[in-house]
């Protein structure tokens, strides 16, 4: 491989890496400020809530940037073993706590973040399922931005829903601005706009 190829080999890196870190810290900031309760309570019909969306993403780094390429990192992969209860990894058990999960997240991420280093894009690993068994670090770095970017937008809705914060970032940023009374002035617009479009009568005031 040439010095430019590496180059920009190392490029592509450093950009899936950046985008995969933008995700897992919106992921982690969406606990900030919460009570122990909030964390955790299921707040829609799926239960999914804050803390078991981090404990998932923690097994799924553990499993594309650890077992994938021979370089384990402990933490319960429950869909691998089968003899987990279904979706365990999605929610937090009472003895299993904040720190501990959080924990347990970030050193898994390290670790991952180790493997990346270590590897070329093109080094290929195992999956134990699918008809993708073989994937390279490339693709486990774009599956694994896009798996924590979407969890990290169902934390953005649960988040909202327990104390009203939005925004990928803690300052807000990536949404627009406005305060209470704009917000509801703007989803009163949303909700004429698509009773209108149905053919729906308005609410009664």
């Amino acid at each position: 491989m040439t010095e430019e190829a590496r180059e920009t080999f190392a490029t592509f890196k450093k950009d899936l890496l950046t985008y995969l870190q933008d995700a897992r810290d919106a992921l982690l900031w969406k606990l900030e400020g919460l009570s122990e309760y909030d964390i955790r309570r299921p707040l829609t019909p799926t239960g999914t809530n804050l803390l078991g969306l981090v404990k998932h993403a923690t097994a799924a780094e553990a499993l594309y940037f650890g077992e994938a390429f021979g370089r384990p990192f402990e933490a319960p992969r429950p869909w691998i073993t089968g003899a987990a209860e279904p979706n365990s990894d999605f929610w937090a058990t009472p003895e299993e706590s904040r720190e501990q999960i959080v924990d347990g997240y970030r050193a898994a991420c390290a670790h991952a973040d180790a493997t990346i280093a270590a590897l070329a894009l093109d080094a290929v690993g195992r999956v134990p399922w699918g008809r993708r068994a073989e994937v390279t670090l490339h693709h486990g770095l774009v599956h694994m931005t896009a798996e924590t970017q979407r969890h990290a937008g169902h934390a953005d809705i649960v988040r909202e829903l327990v104390d009203g914060a939005t925004g990928q970032r803690r300052d807000g940023e990536n949404t627009a601005p406005g305060d209470e009374a704009w917000w509801a002035g703007h989803r009163a617009r949303v909700e004429r706009a698509a009773r209108e479009a149905a053919g729906v009568q308005p609410a009664q005031a």
